[in-house]
């Protein structure tokens, strides 16, 4: 297990492996980052049911696009460049998740209940990790992206509650449930993941992908249950286990 604390100064002295490791999953941070908002201010940031709710999209975009800002200026302190993430189409995105489409309010719902969980989940394996400017970004140096994505996930939580007080929105929020589910599990990647050991061992992570999938299931499903809905086949049309 690797233990050091790195600056930027000493990347480029780092083993090649830690350096595609580190530029990799930051990538993939990054376009995770601004590719929720992708998803849905097209669709819906002006169709919300509510000011309040147009008001709340417009905020959780920003803050989005604020922690790609932050990941992108870590990156571009290693020499990479991910300016081309900001307007890359759907289809070219590095997660499923993000090249999906979002018909009913349901789905921006459920999206942030669960996908903005997941991203809840990722960013917490990069608490104290090996990389220090990355570190830096998160608890306890500063507590803002994690605030905030607590703070989407509420509200996500919030907005599939009240679909569930009607038998109509009820249907609504479980055809959503049943769309996103799977896909978030997805996210977590292959249990059996060589790279993921590869990112403990470098200290870039904390869990290995199939705990981490295997603690969201414990916190989502009785979550899910809670709130009057089904838990979807976890296993249904997916490749991650």
């Amino acid at each position: 297990m690797f233990n050091d604390k790195i600056e930027v100064k000493d990347f480029k002295k780092m083993d090649k492996e830690y350096q595609d490791l580190l530029t990799r999953v930051l990538t993939i941070q990054a376009d995770c980052e601004i590719g929720g908002p992708h998803l849905y201010v097209n669709s819906w940031l002006l169709k919300a049911p509510s000011a309040d709710d147009m008001w709340r999209i417009a905020r959780i975009t920003s803050e989005e696009i604020d922690h790609y800002r932050k990941i992108a200026r870590v990156l571009l302190e290693l020499g990479v460049d991910v300016r081309h993430l900001l307007y890359n189409e759907k289809k070219d995105r590095e997660v499923d998740a993000f090249k999906q489409a979002m018909p009913t309010w349901g789905d921006v719902a459920v999206f942030g209940f669960l996908i903005d969980r997941v991203g809840e989940y990722q960013l917490y394996e990069f608490i104290d990790c090996s990389y220090l400017p990355l570190a830096r970004v998160l608890p306890p140096y500063d507590t803002t992206i994690m605030d905030e994505e607590k703070g989407h996930v509420n509200y996500g939580m919030l907005k599939v509650a009240e679909l569930c007080k009607t038998e109509e929105g009820k249907k609504q929020a479980q055809d959503a449930l049943d769309r996103w589910y799977p896909i978030g599990l997805d996210m977590f990647g292959k249990s059996e993941s060589r790279r993921s050991e590869k990112y403990i061992n470098w200290g870039l992570k904390r869990r290995t992908n199939g705990e981490a999938r295997k603690q969201y299931i414990a916190e989502v499903n009785p979550l899910i249950e809670k709130l009057g809905l089904k838990i979807p086949d976890e296993e249904k049309g997916r490749k991650f286990f």
